[in-house]
């Protein structure tokens, strides 16, 4: 899969050895000939910096793989690289059957993504230099995982970028459509055909097990989805309302309640900021409230639109809690940095007027490893607030 040298500009080698595995277009020097795969790369004064996958149509040209010029990127070298991945998760065996065994960069793995559900695999293949190795990758992945079947969910929008088609198919076996996922006790139904991501939210596990485990009272989760804090915070709180403007959605959100046997659950289809309104207007408090919303900012451009709406939801969430109410607030924004984040929650307790406490702050979990040289790996945070007054 050897492909002749590319040579990048000192900036670009610069980039490299300050962490950060991306090396774009315009630092291109000279390309490799030849089509996409993986390139051993230079800099314009000769000295070797390594491997790197190569995208040709690509603005992110080249992504580092291997600092070694001597590596060989064969099929022994991938099952390496996801054995390593798949060791960091262990410990979460015991915990769950669902999690995600390759973080793209924060494995070493760049441009890839893979999510186990129970007995089977969701693959992302998200780059043209990575798409070349998909045999050596599937093979590695079978051996190593022993799965009964994988999906590749390539129908993301990037690969558009990467002159890559679109599609959902298999890898190998048959993958339900439907696959019942156990986390820390409580069980819920993962569509990895259909679903968000790759079929569930597996990156905010810990942080429904923090909020479930203090969760009590009147309960409030907005943005439900398919109900997965809701379902945590039935275990503690006396009722819980799941708040989402999609029927479907709610619907597949009441069929997990009722596969954990909670009859606390009630579904309510709306919009959630009209939601949080309408409850000001009739007196309603809340004991416990969930706010993890989509990501409102999906670019650099709409983030100041996006910091008015989390500002927003945040603000109104916290006028409708009770004193000594508690409220979990995240963000899955990359563009909302920490520093954001926070000041987005102290405009929005001065506006409700409320002494909002910290509780916890939350980020990724141990399955989603965030690399503080590649800003990229990390994008969810999240606080555990409480009302002091």
């Amino acid at each position: 899969m050897s492909r002749d040298a590319a040579i990048v500009s000192l900036r670009g080698a610069k980039r490299w050895q300050q962490g950060h595995p991306w090396i774009f277009r315009s630092d291109v020097s000279q390309p490799p000939l030849g089509a996409a795969g993986a390139v051993r790369v230079r800099d314009v004064r000769g000295h070797a910096l390594g491997w790197a996958l190569w995208s040709p149509g690509s603005e992110i040209s080249l992504r580092l793989i291997d600092g070694d010029p001597d590596a060989v990127i064969d099929g022994a070298w991938w099952h390496a690289r996801l054995d390593q991945a798949l060791a960091r998760r262990a410990p979460l065996a015991s915990q769950t059957n669902a999690c995600r065994l390759v973080h793209g960069e924060g494995d070493g793995l760049p441009s890839l993504v893979v999510d186990r559900f129970d007995r089977w695999l969701v693959v992302q293949l998200l780059s043209a230099g990575l798409e070349t190795f998909r045999a050596e990758i599937v093979d590695a992945l079978r051996s190593l995982t022993g799965a009964e079947g994988a999906l590749a969910r390539n129908d993301a929008a990037v690969r558009d970028r990467e002159g890559l088609p679109r599609g959902v198919e298999p890898l190998w076996g048959t993958v339900p459509d439907e696959i019942e996922v156990l986390e820390h006790g409580v069980r819920y139904l993962a569509a990895p055909r259909t679903g968000q991501k790759t079929g569930a939210f597996l990156d905010q596990r810990e942080a429904r097990v923090l909020v479930g485990g203090v969760a009590h009272g009147r309960a409030l989760d907005l943005f439900s989805y398919h109900g997965s804090f809701a379902l945590h915070l039935a275990r503690r709180a006396d009722a819980v309302t799941a708040v989402d403007s999609s029927g479907p959605a709610l619907a597949r959100a009441a069929q997990n309640a009722t596969l954990n046997g909670f009859t606390n659950v009630t579904c309510a289809e709306a919009d959630a900021f009209e939601f949080l309104r309408e409850a000001l207007r009739n007196g309603e408090r809340y004991d416990t409230i969930v706010v993890d919303p989509p990501a409102f900012a999906k670019n650099r451009p709409s983030l100041p639109a996006a910091v008015r709406a989390y500002r927003d939801i945040n603000l109104h969430a916290m006028k409708l809690l009770t004193p000594g109410g508690l409220l979990y607030s995240a963000s899955c924004s990359y563009h909302l940095t920490k520093p954001l984040f926070w000041e987005m929650l102290q405009d929005a307790a001065a506006g409700a007027g409320r002494r909002m406490v910290l509780r916890s702050l939350t980020g990724q979990p141990l399955d989603h490893p965030e690399v503080l040289t590649i800003p990229e790996t990390g994008y969810l945070k999240g606080a555990l607030l409480e009302a002091a007054d």
